[in-house]
């Protein structure tokens, strides 16, 4: 059974980018850290690839020799690439002959982390990786600051540092201050409670001292990783928690009950627990993605400006300390990493810098003209012309045929309800509709957030000289449509597990139905740089904000007369609109749904686009029964 599942592992492909490497650095920064974290779980179930963009150069040959041992390695170029790969930014992972594929550096770590504990289910730590609820660097770098820090911002932050480094003092990257703030923060865990009344008790145990910042834990250097020395090296509630946790034990427990005084302490009265690790007490995916990143910002601040060094006590701290977690030392020499030795910093960094963190649209708290409610804003609204219409549906009875269709391409097949399942088919037959009748013979088109793949299978049965691609974040969603294709024999559908982000493939119609938030906003905008036609039924209204690339209002119409707060005002009562409630409140909502999407759809226009929003027949197939269409002009 061993070798079976062994040999089904060795057919998965690892593409890794390759531009170029110095001393103990692999470029860019992203395969770096895969490298890393493969040595870590000491994973030779991939058979891994280097995509260049350039002929082979004799650095790349001394990279296979020296940096990868006992891996099967091949040095490729882009043409070279499967044709899913060649739609992704790397790295990704397939398999050879297989249509589907996962990109994108977090997906791809923790498909390494899956992998690897499958391989040898005796490493359990490695699922610790995955950290509480096994949700590290899950969520989308769009939605999650901390993703888009690791994954995005700190390695091209540092890799643009790292070019750029001269003689003069250098602009120390922002995202490193973030990085060093967010150590400063105080810790919150699922046992939170617990976790601080135990450290109340120690320090009332110690004399009721302060307790040990950061910047004076002791980082010891050793040759040998036992967990003996791990506990030696600082005696502190957190670090004791956190690297019982490592070894695989339970965490310190009390075997009697908590003194009356501890138990009945407030809340507010406990101590805050303090971050051993970047996520808080725990070693995760997140130390393995900055450590190589920051181990190479370190050096240059050391052997170039090592008075620098002062400002990240914090930073200092923790990568002393994760040394000391077993296998990272002997995986950072594989790696050709070879730790510096800093001096003791004893300073606490308690400067706050700039341009951190700024809330959305926090200027306009005390505004004093704002006058709260969707109907003040609706009226607004209107006295610039701007009104709640609906564009006429293209053919309000339309259905397909559902009882002639295999019985894969029904959403029945996805494990719903009668009612819910026919309420998805009524959602389907309106963006079926839309989508066959602009479809061509040779287009490629996209089911963005695609789930359990209901609009891409369908799409790709109903189309069958069309190339669907379905891109998903969610693994076991994406693993359920493929199933459903298989029982269908398809040939002509890919399955990507990606943020959006990472798929730079051309295409001719982007659809997705229910993306959450300003996912709906990602794919339109997806659609405009490729000059390709979009469908959209847009869902959960109450989650957009500001992000780091959309600011609302969108469309120039709207910001010149609404304001962000004013207009999240809309995307709030937007979000009323589920049967249960009164019909005057579903009415509201329903007005307020189309002028967030009406926003959208003028945005779309000043890109070039014929944009309609449309209420989809019959409405009560969803509460979100808005479709937003567009083609360019």
């Amino acid at each position: 059974m061993k070798a079976i599942k062994k040999n089904l592992t060795e057919e998965e492909y690892l593409y890794l980018d390759f531009s170029h490497q110095t001393k103990g650095c692999i470029f860019p920064l992203h395969t770096s850290v895969t490298l890393f974290l493969l040595s870590y779980c000491d994973c030779k179930i991939f058979k891994i690839c280097l995509v260049v963009t350039k002929e082979v150069s004799t650095d790349s040959l001394l990279l296979r020799d020296d940096l990868i041992q006992d891996v099967e390695i091949q040095i490729i170029s882009r043409q070279e690439l499967p044709p899913i790969v060649q739609n992704c930014c790397l790295p990704a992972v397939v398999e050879r002959s297989d249509n589907f594929c996962r990109a994108g550096l977090a997906v791809v770590l923790r498909h390494i982390i899956q992998k690897s504990y499958e391989a040898d289910p005796l490493k359990k730590e490695l699922l610790e990786l995955l950290g509480f609820k096994k949700t590290c660097l899950k969520a989308c770098a769009e939605v999650s600051q901390w993703t888009r820090l690791c994954e995005l911002t700190i390695p091209l932050a540092i890799e643009n540092f790292l070019r750029e480094s001269s003689d003069q003092p250098p602009t120390i990257p922002v995202e490193i201050l973030q990085l060093e703030k967010k150590l400063s923060e105080p810790v919150r865990v699922h046992n939170d409670d617990k976790l601080r009344r135990q450290k109340l008790k120690q320090q009332k145990a110690d004399g009721a001292g302060p307790p040990l910042t950061k910047g004076k834990a002791k980082s010891k250097v050793h040759t040998q990783e036992t967990s003996e020395e791990l506990d030696s090296a600082s005696k502190s509630m957190e670090l004791k928690v956190a690297f019982s946790k490592l070894t695989v034990q339970e965490e310190p427990a009390t075997t009697n009950r908590e003194p009356s005084h501890i138990r009945k302490a407030k809340a507010s009265d406990l101590p805050p627990l303090e971050h051993v690790f970047a996520e808080g007490l725990y070693f995760t995916l997140a130390d393995i993605v900055l450590l190589p990143c920051i181990h190479h910002f370190l050096v240059i601040i050391c052997k170039k400006f090592s008075e620098k060094l002062a400002e990240f006590p914090l930073l200092a701290s923790w990568y002393q300390r994760i040394q000391e977690v077993p296998r990272v030392k002997t995986a950072a020499s594989k790696c050709g990493i070879q730790f510096l030795h800093l001096p003791e910093l004893l300073t606490t960094s308690t400067e706050q810098h700039p341009n951190l963190s700024e809330v959305p649209g926090v200027e306009e708290q005390n505004d004093p003209l704002f006058i709260g409610g969707p109907r003040p804003t609706m009226a607004k609204l209107m006295e610039k012309g701007i009104e709640v219409i609906f564009s006429p549906h293209p053919c309000p009875t339309w259905t397909l045929d559902w009882n002639v269709l295999p019985a894969a391409v029904s959403p029945k097949e996805g494990k719903m309800s009668g009612d819910r399942a026919l309420r998805k088919q009524q959602q389907l037959n309106n963006l079926v509709y839309v989508v066959t009748n602009q479809a061509k013979p040779g287009d490629r088109i996209v089911d963005f957030c695609s789930g359990g793949g209901h609009v891409g299978i369908v799409l790709a049965h109903m189309l069958p000289s069309c190339q669907v691609t379905l891109i998903e974040n969610k693994e076991l969603s994406l693993i359920r449509a493929k199933k459903r294709s298989n029982e269908l024999g398809l040939n002509n559908i890919w399955f990507i597990q990606a943020n959006m982000e990472y798929f730079t493939g051309m295409f001719n119609i982007g659809v997705a139905l229910h993306a959450c938030g300003v996912a709906t906003d990602m794919v339109i905008e997806h659609c405009i740089k490729t000059r390709a036609s979009f469908v959209t039924c847009p869902c959960c209204y109450g989650f957009i904000q500001n992000t780091s690339k959309f600011n609302f209002p969108k469309s120039e119409q709207f910001k010149k007369t609404l304001s962000y707060k004013e207009h999240m005002i809309l995307c709030r009562f937007a979000d009323q609109t589920a049967a249960q409630l009164p019909p005057q409140r579903r009415l509201i909502g329903k007005q307020c749904m189309c002028l967030v999407d009406l926003d959208r759809a003028r945005a779309a226009e000043e890109c070039g686009y014929s944009v309609q929003v449309i209420s989809m027949e019959p409405e009560s197939c969803s509460p979100k029964n808005n479709m937003i269409v567009g083609i360019p002009i």
